[in-house]
């Protein structure tokens, strides 16, 4: 159990008022799509499973709708970091009400590294800015590739079409090197989709949230580097039969039974870590 009490945040204005009051207008350079329906921020943060005890690391809380939600389970503490320098003063009020339970730090999340903001247990949970989710989320897995206790876990929102590449199945039109990564280092679950309705402004796209779970690397598991490199190679010429897309490592297919007329798309993540082994053996 978290050794916290849970607050009581009903004396806060709604979103609405927060944004107005403080001009908070969402801004496409910093990807801003506000989520101001509490249940559905409710529901997120019920994606993300069990949080007692578990500092939960959110990215560009905005007006602090999805914080509201955080703060409101048994976490022991939210560390939100805010770029947008408005943002971390509309969140003033909450940060009045939430006390030590609510960390606010001014930061660019891409150059942010969270295992510094706190002690394990620790979990991610965000509405990524859709124009950095991608590197964000590659970064996140090269640290789990090194300590799989890096993370308790990761429940993201993404365009619907990342999403999609991220769970997407060998063969699958979406399948490629995000699929690999996510798929070799996490369990990956498509929780729900988010209409471009819930947001304020609306995006043109739906969204969707991922939860990821981290695995029990194998003790022999080849470098994060590695992998990156060969699925980077092989889907850089994804109509490509690998024979031509990864014709420097063609010395290693028959040794794990790699038909070199398979195209990128046709190749499971497990047959490209034996390849990585291989390679850096």
């Amino acid at each position: 159990m978290s050794n916290r009490h849970i607050l009581d945040l009903s004396s806060l204005s709604p979103l609405r008022d927060v944004i107005r009051e403080h001009e908070l207008r969402a801004t496409k350079k910093l990807g801003q799509n506000f989520l101001l329906d509490l249940n559905l921020t409710d529901k997120i943060a019920r994606a993300a499973g069990n949080l007692s005890g578990v500092t939960v690391i959110e990215i560009g809380p905005g007006p602090g709708g999805l914080t509201r939600s955080l703060l409101s389970t048994e976490s022991a503490k939210v560390v939100a970091i805010e770029y947008d320098l408005r943002a971390i003063k509309a969140l003033g009020d909450l940060k009045q009400v939430a006390g030590d339970c609510l960390e606010i730090i001014h930061g660019d999340a891409l150059k942010t590294d969270l295992l510094t903001l706190s002690n394990a247990p620790r979990a991610i949970v965000a509405n990524l800015p859709y124009n950095i989710a991608t590197p964000l989320l590659v970064g996140w897995l090269s640290q789990i590739r090194q300590d799989q206790n890096a993370y308790q876990s990761m429940t993201l929102m993404f365009q619907r079409e990342v999403a999609m590449r991220i769970v997407a199945k060998v063969g699958d039109k979406a399948y490629g090197r995000l699929a690999v990564l996510c798929q070799w280092l996490c369990d990956v679950d498509l929780r729900f989709d988010v209409p471009a309705s819930a947001f304020t402004p609306a995006p043109k796209v739906t969204s969707s949230i991922v939860h990821f779970k981290p695995k029990k690397p194998l003790s022999d598991a080849p470098s994060f580097k590695s992998i990156e490199k060969i699925t980077a190679e092989a889907f850089g010429q994804r109509r490509k039969m690998i024979r031509s897309s990864l014709k420097n490592y063609r010395q290693y297919f028959d040794a794990i039974g790699l038909d070199e007329t398979l195209r990128a798309e046709n190749i499971s993540p497990e047959k490209f870590i034996e390849l990585a082994k291989l390679v850096e053996a």
